[in-house]
């Protein structure tokens, strides 16, 4: 019988058809759902019903075969109980349409349904049992069903106590259930059987329809004693039935993987499944009712009554539903008298509630249905409970109660043979939900509640499958890669997700001020039932339950504050799930018993391989053989899992979650500088990730790109903790600490593993050198990974963070080992020479610099690059000096080592501006190498000049080299650029004019011979003091450097007079020379502001030592300085005074002359009472002085 789809048969609006009742497309016309219900006329009361059927196992439908009049029903047609497709399951037993449901159809419904179940659909039943439901207020007899909540479905069942008790008393399964029966309910229970007339009725029925569909009338006697015989054995057949409860904890191992397998009554075995809309009521039906049609009557139901007897009520709305359910328009009637067909009669659907003693109103039904739906799903909060509605025969009370919370009052709470189907179904809504990745998120408080009341029905010892799978889920609802914003914007999770409730909810009393829940003069029906309806007739009251639409929410996503609260739930998820996997290994005879509560003591391989560079070596090449072997797939399990099976891979998604989870924790802790925290958890996340390599039997670069995040991030908390080495007992406080979760978890991978492979990266260390070892180990480490596999052409932002972070740290060792190196130096003896461990420092600093240069080239990484270019030429200006300080003071020389050393960090610092190209690049970096080359140039020429190498080279090759070495210095020194450097670069300037200046002063005292050469260093020497001058009046803290300068300017003056002849010339250059005297006014001017400063401070301070007082000024300096230059002054001006006195002698007067004369002879006059004044302050010999100069400059005409 071949299945076929009957995509949306729905009823047309009515009156479409030409007889103005409902008509149904038949199988050959086109199907096209309508978008909207049809709206059904029927007794007056409009009531909505619209049926789409989702699944059709039935053949076309063919015309039904009319039997003629006086046709013997009691005798069997010749077909009579064989398979027919045309009846479906009707045709395999006398019981006829209403074949008897299995107590799992509902399941069986909602796993070929799953997209429905938990969210569209309010009800999945059979139905019958929507039928019996409707029919409460009308009928006298009893009704007991079990309901079960998924999401905001509800899932009915017939539950047949009669059934149940006979197979309690055969195997002692729902002994409970049947104690609490007789005590609650009804003490004195019996089987009670069904009476000859109902097989008798059952038959005939049987055979009409077998008459109906063999289209020849012809009958075909049986012995009555046959007939008797089929009758007995379909009562067996009905007793049978109870076959299809499955006992216990039956469900094989496929259902969990495969829960719609079609085993122990979890298939859905009904010929069509029908989407029932209602009114607003969304039902999933199955129905078995033979459909017949074609010619004029494209779809009917057939019927069988005997015409002694009236249609009654519970007849018509057996008829009408049936109708409705399968969106058939018409009925057609066969009328009987003692098994003779006597006529037939058409009678339309929407007419069957107006039929002769069988009216009813049709919205009192859908009220009652409203009612119903609204009491279930009022009192029916607890996913995975099972609840049992009952009524009694002829009793008006109906109550509900809540079987799971009675079973688990007994010794064995799992003997609910409900719970593992309930189970599997909300395993596989959760999981289909979870497959909608677009949609899923806003479902996430939905998934979790499923999940978790899946979780809480199984027996962890008997399921453990399922319960590690559900803990992976919901491991996984948390995103751990997210950023924060999805906490601050919780209310999309929360959507849709108000139809269920969590386990952790409390069941509150409804507020419903008409009474929904009465108070028993009974108690102990108070105590056990969960809600009770007084009187069936309350429901046909419209709108007596109102809280179908007000479900209160509960299954809200919980709302993460921080990173930390997320992963310790995915944590916690994830080792329910390893407790899980880790129970269901057989093979615990092989591992040593292990306390979860106690640290595991951790294996190291011998002592060599602990701490400092050498073991770090041997280490690294242990983890890259390893890497090696994975890319290989080798598998190395402890606990003797088996590869494929489904431990090994749940364990190995369950690990992997668990280092990511890990791995978040410590890029957390990090950021909260918590650095020991921080390192535990990644020690954590790489133990996770060692298992996950052991049990992995074919890596994904997914994984291994993992581990070279984990190694990264690992190396950066290593360097973090060798920069904050002064807080390292707390650091090692938070290391150590461990939690029982962590423990446990650690516990689980130890079973695999050894989880030893990167010990060599997180252990804590109290050795700088070490940690900065570990964590450029790291980086390489990373980076190899990233080779193994094409991984840094996939990732090649991650590849360009792993080379930049391996550059920096190998900078940061270069560093470290150049400063242990400048520190030795310093603390050698001056005369000693260089010592080996000195040179070891700056072979491996070197290294390190180099390999870090080519880290930032291969990124083109200009500017780190440069940086590291500049260290590298600071290196080589550290062993320039230990070279330096190896040779003897007193014969000290400028050695051809430190020659070399200088000239190599001048090319790595051109190297570094090579490497930057242009200052718009960086301009921070560009000005500090700028200066940096300045600065070496400015030192190599003032060592050569200081200690002039005079034993290898000649003067003038000396003067040459210092000369060019001094203008190089001046070229990178940029003194024009407005920024902090400024004045340095002024101050440099100044003092490298001012050094070439008294050197070619210098060269023109000692040098006799060629005039042009005299002339020319004259010339020099004259332009560089005027230019160091200049410099030094820009500055406000170089009052005795300007000062100096002037004084050689003079001495340059007075070396120039004692080569002139004539008296007029002497005078010129004389009267330069107190010019210049004059302009050392503004040096004095800066000196006295100090010194008042000095004087003008808090009486507090006055203890203090004066030279102290003000750093910026050296007292004995100035006092020097000053001594100098007053000597010089008066000389100046004697000589003034005698040159000028000679001349007017010789010549007629000069009143010009004359003026000049008696100033100076004035101001000779004060100075030498100045000089004279033992008892004068420093202040009062400056304002003296600068008094004399303004008189100076006034007498000579300078201002």
């Amino acid at each position: 019988m071949g299945d076929s789809k009957e995509a949306g048969a729905e009823s047309p609006p009515a009156g479409a058809a030409a007889r103005g009742g409902l008509s149904l497309l038949s199988q050959g016309e086109s199907e096209e759902p309508s978008a909207q219900g049809s709206a059904l006329f029927l007794g007056g009361n409009e009531v909505k019903s619209r049926a789409v059927v989702k699944y059709s196992s039935a053949p076309p439908r063919t015309a039904f075969a009319r039997l003629e009049e006086k046709t013997d029903l009691k005798l069997p047609p010749a077909n009579w109980l064989r398979e027919s497709a045309k009846l479906g399951p009707a045709g395999t037993t006398i019981l006829g349409n209403s074949k008897k449901s299995k107590p799992f159809s509902s399941f069986g419904m909602a796993y070929d349904f799953i997209d429905s179940v938990g969210n569209d659909v309010d009800v999945v039943s059979d139905s019958e049992n929507i039928k019996k439901l409707l029919k409460i207020p009308y009928s006298k007899s009893h009704v007991s069903m079990a309901v079960h909540r998924i999401g905001r479905t509800l899932l009915l069942d017939e539950l047949d106590i009669q059934e149940l008790f006979m197979r309690s008393s055969q195997t002692g399964d729902w002994t409970w259930l049947k104690e609490f029966y007789q005590r609650l309910i009804d003490q004195k229970w019996q089987r009670k059987k069904k009476s000859k007339e109902h097989w008798y009725q059952k038959a005939i029925l049987s055979k009409f329809l077998y008459y109906s569909i063999n289209g020849d009338g012809a009958a075909q006697p049986v012995p009555s004693a046959a007939e008797q015989q089929e009758s007995s054995s379909s009562d067996q057949t009905n007793d049978s039935d109870g076959a299809s409860w499955p006992a216990p904890f039956e469900m094989p191992s496929s259902v969990s993987e495969d829960p719609s397998a079609s085993s122990q009554g979890l298939k859905n075995d009904f010929v069509r499944n029908i989407l029932w809309t209602f009114e607003d009521i969304h039902m999933l039906v199955g129905s078995n009712m033979p459909i017949f049609g074609g010619g004029r009557y494209p779809a009917v139901s057939l019927r069988l009554r005997d015409n002694n007897k009236p249609i009654n009520v519970l007849t018509g709305i057996d008829y009408w539903l049936d109708n409705l359910i399968c969106n058939v328009p018409e009925l057609v009637m066969c009328f009987h008298v003692n098994g003779i067909v006597q006529k037939y009669e058409m009678i339309k659907t929407e007419e069957i509630p107006n039929l002769e003693n069988s009216n009813f109103s049709t919205k009192v039904i859908k009220d009652i249905a409203q009612n119903i739906l609204s009491f279930l799903k009022s009192n029916c909060t607890k996913e995975g409970h099972t609840y049992w509605l009952f009524k009694a025969s002829g009793s008006d009370i109906v109550k509900l109660y809540d079987l799971t919370t009675l079973c688990e009052e007994t010794e064995d709470k799992y003997q609910n043979p409900f719970t593992m189907p309930v189970a599997i179904l909300l395993y596989k809504v959760a999981c289909n939900m979870m497959m909608k990745k677009n949609q899923n998120k806003k479902h996430y408080g939905t998934i979790r509640t499923l999940l978790l009341n899946c979780v809480k029905l199984l027996d962890k010892s008997r399921h453990p499958q399922i319960i590690a799978s559900a803990n992976y889920m919901l491991s996984e609802l948390f995103q751990l890669d997210e950023p924060k914003k999805e906490e601050s914007s919780e209310s999309p999770l929360n959507e849709n997700s108000d139809e269920s409730y969590s386990e952790e909810e409390e069941e509150m009393p409804d507020s419903d001020e008409n009474g929904s829940y009465s108070t028993s003069s009974d108690p102990s029906d108070d105590n056990k039932a969960v809600a009770i309806i007084k009187s069936v007739g309350e429901l046909s009251v419209p709108e007596k339950y109102k809280s179908i639409h007000q479900i209160r929410p509960s299954c809200t996503f919980p709302v993460c504050h921080d990173t930390e609260e997320r992963c310790r739930l995915v944590l916690s998820y994830v080792l329910e799930g390893l407790k899980s996997v880790d129970s269901s290994i057989k093979k615990e005879s092989d591992l040593p018993a292990a306390d979860p509560n106690t640290p595991i003591p951790l294996k190291y391989e011998d002592d060599s391989t602990r701490g400092g560079p050498e073991g770090l070596e041997k280490q690294m090449a242990l983890f890259l053989d390893k890497m090696g072997s994975l890319q290989k797939g080798n598998y190395s399990s402890q606990s003797g899992m088996i590869p494929g099976s489904w431990q090994h891979k749940m364990k190995l998604q369950l690990i992997l979650k668990s280092s990511k989870a890990y791995y978040v924790l410590s890029d957390a802790a990090m950021s909260l500088q918590k650095y020991g925290r921080a390192l535990r958890y990644i020690k954590l996340a790489l133990q996770s990730h060692d298992t996950y390599c052991c049990l992995c039997t074919n890596m994904l670069s997914e994984v291994l790109l993992f581990l070279s995040q984990y190694l990264t991030l690992c190396g950066d908390i290593q360097l973090m903790l060798a920069q904050n080495a002064n807080n390292r007992a707390a650091h090692l406080e938070e290391f150590n600490y461990q939690t029982k979760e962590d423990q446990e978890i650690l516990h689980s991978l130890h079973r695999e593993s050894s989880c030893q492979g990167f010990a060599w990266a997180t252990d804590l260390s109290t050795d700088l050198e070490s940690q900065l070892s570990v964590s450029c180990k790291c980086y390489e480490a990373a980076n190899e990974i990233l080779q193994f596999s094409d991984l840094k052409s996939q990732n090649p932002e991650h590849y360009v963070q792993v080379l930049k972070r391996m550059g920096n740290i190998r900078n940061e060792i270069g560093v470290f080992y150049m400063n242990q190196a400048a520190a030795l130096q310093s603390e050698r003896v001056v005369s000693k020479s260089v010592s080996t461990a000195e040179q070891q420092l700056w072979k491996k600093s070197f290294s390190c610099f180099e390999k870090g240069i080519h880290n930032f080239e291969s990124i083109d990484d200009a500017t780190n690059a440069a940086l590291l270019l500049c260290n590298t030429g600071r290196l080589m200006r550290i062993c320039a000096q230990a070279h330096c300080g190896a040779s003897d003071e007193f014969k000290r020389e400028f050695s051809p080592e430190e020659g070399l050393y200088y000239n190599k960090a001048v090319d790595y610092y051109l190297k570094a501006l090579r490497s930057l190209g242009t200052r718009d690049i960086h301009p921070a970096v560009w000005d500090s190498v700028n200066w940096e080359l300045s600065t070496t140039y400015f030192t190599m020429a003032t060592l050569q000049q200081d200690y002039a190498p005079l034993s290898r080279k000649a003067q003038e090759q000396i003067e040459k080299e210092v000369s060019e070495a001094m203008m190089k210095s001046l070229k990178y020194c940029d003194v024009d650029s407005v920024s902090a450097r400024q004045p340095l670069c002024q101050y440099r300037a100044a003092t490298i004019h001012h050094r070439l200046a008294s050197m070619y002063h210098s060269c023109l005292r000692n040098q006799v011979g060629d005039e042009h050469l005299r002339k020319q260093h004259r010339v020099l020497a004259d332009l560089h003091y005027s230019k160091a001058v200049k410099l030094f009046q820009l500055l406000k803290d170089a009052p005795c450097e300007l000062l100096r300068v002037q004084l050689e300017r003079v001495a340059f003056a007075e070396f120039q007079m004692t080569s002139q002849n004539s008296n007029v010339g002497k005078l010129k250059t004389l009267s330069g020379a107190l010019d210049i005297m004059v302009r050392t006014k503004h040096a004095f001017q800066l000196i006295r502001k100090e010194l008042v400063e000095e004087f003008d401070q808090p009486k507090s301070d006055e203890s203090t030592p004066a030279a102290d007082s003000s750093p910026s000024l050296n007292r004995e300096e100035v006092i020097k300085l000053l001594s100098i230059f007053e000597s010089r002054l008066s000389f100046l001006l004697l000589q003034s005074i005698k040159l000028l006195s000679s001349t007017k002698k010789k010549t007629s007067s000069n009143t010009e002359e004359d003026v000049v004369l008696k100033t100076n002879k004035q101001i000779y006059s004060q100075l030498l009472r100045a000089i004279a004044n033992k008892n004068a302050t420093l202040l009062e010999r400056i304002d003296i002085l600068i008094h004399l100069l303004d008189q100076l400059a006034r007498g000579s005409g300078v201002q």
